[in-house]
């Protein structure tokens, strides 16, 4: 059997986390009990979310590697592109919608899963195709379809909201959705923490790595290759959560270092100290870790004054922390 999702689980071999099919519908129950406590939400809405699209490299067939939308997948666990899904408020019954892909295109994705089978992998109460949305929800007749519409607070840009030939026939309401799913994914489920465990212990791994191999004359995008390889050869993290940012000597000033005009291509000299922020993703779940050492494997005694008061003020901070 191949690995991934094939099953009511998510791994990438013995190696690597398990993650059970039953975190999403945990994720979703918690969303319905939220939405049934507001007086506003008629019982027979429905919660309608719309997954990534597949998109290509401007004009060429070349695309990127698909990362799924991060609310639908906080719901649904969802690993292809162009799906939409469905939640009923009533009772969490779970819908799942998946393109009508042709026969021929097995020769290019490999074996298209029939609709049974994405109800067994995804753990979803029916499994219909994408262009059935319309004829699907006339059937269920609901009161409203309840619609992602927010801005998030880093980026400043708005999430998707979901859109199907044939929703204005529907009554839609997209007041409500954005903050009551925000609030369910701010309070993480002990199967989604055990699964952030596992990102930031590849993580903690990998930087580790990282500076055991690094030395001056090296330089910083080879580091960066050291992080990436350690994650995906011994996690299985496909994904890092964010551009690595690997700055050495003066380059650790600049926050975001690492993007396209700056591409981590600086050569790391000796005294360097170089500050290292990388972090995995595992199954769209995030680590995010920021390390600071010498290239050289010894700090300077100025380094080592500014490194351990940093060290001092982290740990304080760590000691005084407590729920609430």
């Amino acid at each position: 059997m191949s690995l991934g999702l094939r099953s009511a689980y998510y791994s990438l071999g013995e190696h690597t986390l398990s993650v059970p099919a039953a975190l999403f519908t945990l994720n979703r129950q918690r969303l319905v009990e939220r939405l049934r406590k507001d007086t506003k939400v008629n019982s027979s809405s429905l919660v309608l979310l719309q997954g990534g699209s597949e998109t290509t490299r401007y004009c060429s067939d070349v695309g990127p590697v698909f990362r799924q939308e991060s609310f639908f997948h906080w719901a649904f666990g969802v690993l292809e592109p162009d799906c939409y899904g469905a939640i009923r408020v009533e009772d969490g019954r779970a819908y799942l919608f998946v393109p009508r892909l042709p026969d021929e295109y097995a020769v290019w994705l490999g074996k298209i899963p029939k609709l049974e089978e994405y109800q067994h992998r995804y753990q979803v109460d029916e499994v219909h195709f994408v262009d059935e949305i319309a004829k699907k929800f006339t059937e269920i007749q609901p009161a409203t379809l309840l619609t992602l519409n927010g801005i998030n607070s880093d980026s400043k840009k708005k999430s998707v909201e979901a859109e199907f030939e044939g929703i204005k026939t529907f009554n839609v309401d997209n007041s409500v959705l954005h903050k009551e799913i925000s609030e369910c994914r701010v309070i993480k489920t002990d199967m989604e923490l055990a699964v952030l465990r596992y990102t930031n212990d590849i993580s903690s791994k990998a930087h580790i790595d990282v500076m055991r191999k690094c030395r001056p004359g090296m330089t910083e995008y080879q580091c960066e290759s050291i992080f990436m390889n350690y994650c995906y050869y011994n996690g299985g993290c496909r994904h890092v959560s964010y551009t690595c940012i690997c700055a050495s000597g003066g380059n650790g000033a600049i926050l975001h270092y690492g993007h396209a005009g700056a591409p981590n291509d600086k050569l790391i000299r000796d005294g360097d100290i170089c500050s290292f922020d990388m972090g995995a993703e595992y199954y769209c779940y995030a680590s995010d870790i920021t390390c600071s050492f010498p290239a050289n494997g010894k700090f300077t005694d100025d380094q080592k004054i500014v490194y351990n008061s940093v060290l001092k003020a982290n740990r304080a901070v760590f000691n005084a922390m407590k729920p609430g």
